[in-house]
């Protein structure tokens, strides 16, 4: 049954639950209904990165060609981003626990689709549903988690929400590779399907139903723009390594996508039941909040995408031990979340002490990997010193900047804000691993003297050992720079973020004080 007044657990009565002293406010099954949940967002996130070791054996057994694996890649990540405001929208008028079990349905059939693809037209068209199926997941497992914890463990539960999102990022390259081991390609689809199934079973049963009780009318044209809008601008950041951030098809995409985008904003303004109201910009936390969630995406992003291409490129290492070698930072969100240790720092600092610490930390884990860990030597120790404090950084700092942005929008629109939430994943990951990239490209391109402009197409065309070695060096050094600046970016956001969730806070207390008076 629909939670009161679409209230949070933490601001009214839980779904099936009645409440004695001394009980917390949550729903009795959350612990449970939360496993179910992570299950299902980690099948998701796994997908956004597994696919990347599989390129070879695409190109051979489905004849694919350049322009298609961009396409089999791509057009998941497009589709959920694009449709993730209209998703939670959606969730929050006709219902999370729906919206939840549409997706997980909708991406066992994609993942079926795509396991017995036949060739790149159906593997495309499989990813693109999935990709809807995606989008539906990622912004109702968050709302719903929002609905049955109080406040008291909210910080926690998102905290493990966090770490599975981290988790999913880097574990999607090395499942992809034990897979591709001792399977065909089609078996990293494949093995979606009992998961899916067994979620989409667990959340019928477990997970309660709540919505927007208003029933807001639906903002179809809002659902079209803001679509639309992130479409281009998401189409832009994937394409602009490949096709040069000048090119007509980059900068005629990007200039759609924000048109149209600032054509949403404006609509949103004008109606009486928006989709997303704009006013929250408005609220400083929320700003503050959003400004954080980006500046961690952009750094994580924009570091594991350079740190991939060094790996492999610069020190020889096959994807699966690429993928080994960057395990780490996920694994210190993993230890670092599930020991509770994030949630602990913010209720002992609070949210904005814990936002400039943990971002602080993940701008010297990137420090220290562009200064100790971006040679051509093979040495290790320095990246994963690197990797290590970047993930303590993000245990702290991410699920501070997701509770802060839930907690900055009325529980009646958690959707929505999971919808932002997500939103801002996706474009602070894409906008990583440009603006890093063309920092290192830049670097890299002004360093070596060979027509090329990428590293491999350099290498290849290297005609001696010394010629190689000279490009090797020149790539390290575009990575330290690229590094250096997100480090830079980063502690100078998060020190923003902090401040302004401090004034929201002072702001707050003052207005309280006002109010009892």
């Amino acid at each position: 049954m629909p939670t009161s007044q679409g209230q949070s657990p933490g601001q009214g009565q839980s779904p099936g639950q009645s409440q004695s002293p001394g009980q917390s406010q949550g729903h009795p099954q959350r612990w449970l209904i939360l496993g179910v949940i992570l299950l299902a967002t980690l099948t998701v996130l796994l997908d956004n990165t597994v696919l990347n070791v599989a390129i070879p054996s695409l190109t051979e057994e489905l004849d694919a060609s350049t322009a298609d694996i961009q396409w089999m890649i791509n057009a998941y990540s497009l589709v959920q981003s694009g449709l993730l405001l209209t998703a939670g929208s959606s969730a929050d008028r006709y219902g999370r626990k729906k919206m939840l079990a549409t997706g997980l349905a909708l991406f066992g059939i994609g993942s079926l689709v795509a396991g017995l693809a036949q060739n790149a037209t159906q593997l495309i068209a499989a990813r693109a549903g999935m990709g809807v199926g995606g989008a539906l997941l990622m912004t109702t497992t968050l709302a719903v988690v929002v609905q049955i914890f109080d406040e008291t463990e909210r910080v926690k539960a998102i905290g493990l929400w966090s770490t599975v999102n981290s988790l999913g990022f880097a574990a999607g390259p090395l499942l992809g590779g034990v897979m591709l081991e001792h399977f065909w390609w089609g078996a990293i689809f494949l093995i979606n399907l009992p998961v899916a199934a067994l979620a989409l079973v667990a959340v019928l049963k477990l997970v309660p139903e709540s919505k927007n009780p208003r029933g807001d009318r639906p903002d179809l044209l809002g659902a079209l723009l803001s679509t639309v809008g992130m479409t281009g601008v998401v189409y832009a950041i994937i394409s602009g390594p490949e096709h040069g951030w000048t090119s007509l098809q980059v900068l005629g995409s990007g200039a759609v996508g924000v048109a149209v985008l600032a054509a949403f904003a404006r609509w949103e303004l004008s109606i009486p039941h928006p989709m997303l109201d704009m006013h929250f910009f408005r609220n400083q936390r929320f700003v503050g909040a959003v400004a954080g969630a980006i500046l961690v995406a952009f750094g994580m992003g924009g570091s594991l995408f350079l740190l991939t291409q060094h790996l492999q490129f610069v020190l020889g290492y096959e994807p699966l031990e690429a993928g080994l070698r960057i395990a780490p930072m996920a694994l210190s969100v993993v230890a670092l979340n599930l020991a509770g240790v994030g949630a602990r720092i913010v209720a002992k600092v609070g949210t904005p002490a814990a936002i400039a610490l943990g971002m602080t930390m993940l701008s010297a884990g990137l420090a220290a990997i562009a200064l100790l860990g971006g040679g051509t030597d093979g040495g290790y120790g320095g990246m994963l010193l690197g990797l290590v404090v970047m993930g303590a950084g993000i245990s702290v700092a991410m699920p501070a900047m997701a509770n802060a942005i839930m907690s900055a929008i009325p529980p009646e629109k958690a959707g929505v804000g999971a919808g932002v939430n997500g939103t801002l994943a996706e474009f602070g990951v894409g906008l990583g691993v440009a603006v890093l990239g063309a920092v290192l490209h830049s670097r890299f391109a002004a360093l070596i003297t060979v027509a090329a402009a990428s590293l491999p197409a350099a290498l290849a065309s290297a005609e001696s050992a010394d010629e190689r070695a000279r490009i090797t060096d020149a790539f390290s050094s575009g990575l330290e720079t690229s590094q250096l600046v997100g480090a830079v970016a980063v502690l100078l956001g998060g020190l923003l973020a902090a401040a302004l969730l401090r004034r929201a806070e002072r702001a707050d207390s003052e207005s309280a004080v006002t109010m009892a008076a």
